[in-house]
């Protein structure tokens, strides 16, 4: 239930979205690859999107803790260079699995792996994709994220651990207009 980047959603051209682009419930997810609370929290949002028939779909956005995580910023440069070639997830995925493993060498390895060349993840052939991260990066300061994972249900920061009940009820509080409310704005 892959979907690609698109144009299409309230967060902007480019965002990386996971599930049904037609989502009534919009799951935003400020995350670092070298985060090993992200790495943990991958699966129970994909586990999210993938059970809710439809209903919920995950968009994430790169918040590097770079001055914490050496490799942050880098990994998330190569994430974007892997979605201009339509694998942002696989890429996501390889860079949470193998935390540990992130220098230029390792990046150019899962490029090579996922098919792609390895030069173009790593050094100045990433640079062009650099305003994409920092755009995230200033959005999520713009909403108080300091650290990471921080997510946001249909535009509501998400207060609690990160657990598949804790989550699947608050959104069900959106697809039900909580405290007899609409549904807020997605991202």
């Amino acid at each position: 239930m892959r979907t690609p980047r698109d144009a299409t959603g309230p967060e902007g051209d480019g965002e990386h979205s996971y599930g049904n682009p037609d989502a009534p419930v919009t799951i935003v997810e400020f995350g670092d690859f070298e985060c090993p609370y992200c790495r943990s929290a991958a699966p129970i949002l994909r586990a999210l999107v993938d059970t809710s028939d439809g209903a919920v779909r995950l968009v994430f956005r790169h918040f590097p803790l770079f001055e914490v995580h050496p490799h942050a910023l880098t990994s998330a440069l190569a994430a974007e260079a892997a979605a201009a070639g339509g694998l942002f997830w696989e890429m996501h995925d390889l860079l949470l699995t193998h935390q540990g493993h992130l220098a230029d060498d390792d990046l150019r390895g899962y490029a090579e792996e996922l098919g792609l060349a390895g030069a173009s993840v790593v050094g100045d052939a990433v640079q062009t994709f650099g305003d994409r991260v920092e755009a995230d990066y200033l959005a999520g300061l713009a909403r108080g994220v300091a650290g990471t994972p921080t997510v946001f249900v249909d535009g509501e920061r998400y207060a609690g651990k990160l657990s598949p009940d804790a989550l699947r009820a608050a959104v069900a509080d959106q697809l039900s207009g909580a405290d007899g409310r609409a549904p807020g704005p997605r991202g």
